[in-house]
């Protein structure tokens, strides 16, 4: 059996305000993720050590970050860097007991400014912005709308064992 982390940091007090914790949050999504998507990715079959790296940041960060990478001059709400895009991930595989797959980093304002104008419960939209963090790490996108479609019913059926309502319900 293959384990699989997701190593937080809070690079932003405001994450440490929150009425509910963080890591058992953070840990709910990971399970959940697990129970849907363990038999769809690939590489999770193999017998490794999966890690993610999660920063809870902000609009600051994330645009800058947002800016160098991808060439976009704004915050987002969530920005995924997978190491399954790169060249070496196959041989990566092959060779290491220990997969690193990637950074996330969440924007706690986006995340808040979404959620209030959703009119949505921060934990909620914070669920779903980590689930769908993980999935891109998987190798998941929605560049076209085969990809989208089959990326929000994963998400979906993930944020429903977590207890939160579809967010693409109209």
């Amino acid at each position: 059996m293959n384990k699989f982390d997701i190593f937080y940091n809070i690079d932003d007090k405001a994450w440490e305000t929150l009425s509910f914790s963080v890591s058992e949050t953070i840990e709910s999504v990971k399970n959940s993720t697990l129970k849907v998507v363990t038999d769809l990715v690939w590489f999770l079959k193999e017998n490794k050590n999966f890690s993610i790296n999660l920063c809870l940041s902000n609009d600051e960060t994330v645009h800058h970050l947002n800016k160098t990478f991808r060439n976009m001059d704004k915050p987002t709400n969530v920005l995924s860097f997978a190491n399954i895009d790169g060249e070496d991930f196959e041989d990566n595989l092959e060779k290491q007991t220990d997969i690193e797959l990637g950074d996330i980093i969440i924007s706690f304002e986006r995340l808040q400014a979404e959620a209030k104008e959703l009119d949505i419960p921060f934990k909620d939209h914070f669920e779903h912005l980590l689930t769908h963090g993980i999935l891109h790490i998987l190798g998941y996108d929605h560049i076209d709308d085969d990809e989208r479609l089959e990326m929000e019913k994963i998400e979906i059926d993930i944020l429903s064992l977590l207890g939160v309502p579809d967010p693409y319900q109209e």
